[in-house]
């Protein structure tokens, strides 16, 4: 008898093409929809009630900050986002790659969101190149 194996975790890849958006949790796809939008409480509930957010050095706790951050990052930019790659860390934690380009300094920037789910929601995001 054979011992079933774990398939092995895809790499995160940032090639354009290679996006597996289907294999991110339906909870990190709804944050990355509404967050592109524009759409912060539908993003805000995304997350759980103790959860912590870290972008551009600041960290930012609960639900208030967390709201509060998605109301007002990147707001003194035009911008937009494209998925280029994703991945699976664990079972509880997965990082997406999101390419933006607009009007910020050095127009370009490739971003990791690294994400820890509890329950189905995010507990911890961390935004960094």
């Amino acid at each position: 008898m054979t011992t079933p194996t774990t398939p092995p975790t895809p790499p995160i890849s940032t090639a354009p093409g290679t996006v597996p958006t289907d294999q991110l949790p339906a909870t990190i796809r709804a944050y990355l929809t509404a967050h592109a939008a524009g759409e912060a409480e539908a993003a805000a509930r995304t997350f759980t009630p103790t959860a912590v957010v870290v972008d551009e050095g600041r960290t930012y706790r609960g639900t208030e900050q967390v709201l509060d951050f998605l109301r007002h990052a990147g707001s003194q930019y035009t911008y937009t986002t494209e998925l280029v790659g994703a991945g699976r860390v664990d079972d509880s934690r997965w990082v997406a790659v999101n390419r933006l380009e607009g009007d910020f300094p050095g127009g370009v920037a490739e971003l990791r969101y690294r994400f820890t789910l509890v329950d189905d929601l995010i507990d911890e995001l961390v935004i960094a190149p």
